[in-house]
This record gives C-alpha cells, sequence and structure tokens, in this order.
C-alpha cells in the first residue's frame, strides 16, 4: 500500500511558527517587551526563583546571552535579582508582582490570537493538535 503523500513536519511548523511569532510580535510590543523578555517572565512562572543558569537552561537560552534582558527587565521592576545565599557568587531571579500581572496580560492577549486560529478546528481536533503539540514539544525539549 503507498504511503499518504503529505509536507515534511518542518514544512507545515515552519510557516505556522513563522505566522505565530508574528501575530506575536505586535502583543509584546504592545507591552514594552522582546520575545527574549517575555520567555523570561513566562519562564520564571512555575517556581518562586531560578539561579540565571538555570532559568537560562529552562528557556533553552545561552545565560551570558540572557544578562541583558535580566538587567533590563530588573531595571523596569519586572524581576528581582537577589545573591543566592547559599552561593554568593550566583544570583536567584524572581518575577516581581508587575512582572507577572504584565506576563499574565500579555499571555492573555497572545493566547487570544491563538484562539482565533484554532477556531479554525473543531473541538476534538483542537484538544488532539494541543495534546499532539505538547507531547512533541516535550520529547524534542527532553533530548
Amino acid at each position: 500500500m503507498p504511503a499518504v503523500q503529505r509536507p515534511d513536519l518542518a514544512a507545515m511548523i515552519a510557516p505556522l511558527g513563522r505566522a505565530l511569532i508574528a501575530a506575536e510580535l505586535p502583543i509584546l510590543e504592545r507591552n514594552g517587551l522582546t520575545m527574549w523578555g517575555y520567555a523570561v517572565l513566562l519562564g520564571l512562572g512555575d517556581e518562586p526563583v531560578y539561579t540565571q543558569a538555570a532559568l537560562a537552561k529552562k528557556i533553552h537560552a545561552d545565560k551570558t546571552r540572557i544578562i541583558g534582558v535580566l538587567d533590563e527587565l530588573q531595571e523596569r521592576g519586572l524581576i528581582g535579582r537577589d545573591a543566592d545565599p547559599v552561593d554568593r557568587r550566583a544570583r536567584l531571579v524572581s518575577l516581581t508582582e508587575s512582572g507577572r500581572a504584565l506576563r499574565d496580560r500579555a499571555q492573555h492577549d497572545i493566547r487570544a490570537q491563538e484562539d482565533r486560529l484554532l477556531g479554525q478546528l473543531t473541538p476534538a481536533d483542537r484538544r488532539a493538535f494541543l495534546r499532539a503539540l505538547h507531547t512533541l514539544s516535550v520529547a524534542v525539549t527532553e533530548q
């Protein structure tokens, strides 16, 4: 039986990713955030504090690359950075209430944008798509 023809995954996912990023940019700009700034705020959502190195690993960024992003977010009062009491050379990064509010507002607007796109799917297809996408996302980040 011949294989069903379909485009390669990258050929389907790359244009979708570019469209999603393009749709997010105006929302982030309206909220005064860069993509990396938003990634930091999202990355800080699960735990009360992270070391800068652990945060960089979590968001898949080079730890030296995010220093400027952290500086800017701290200057704006969106994150706090304190010396680690266990290792004074390390800095602990935490989300402030202002940072949490800004992250939540931006994420709400981004999710609304995504919901418009996902609205093209039936509810069952939407649930299946999101479940499968999450499974694949976890699989590639755990490699």
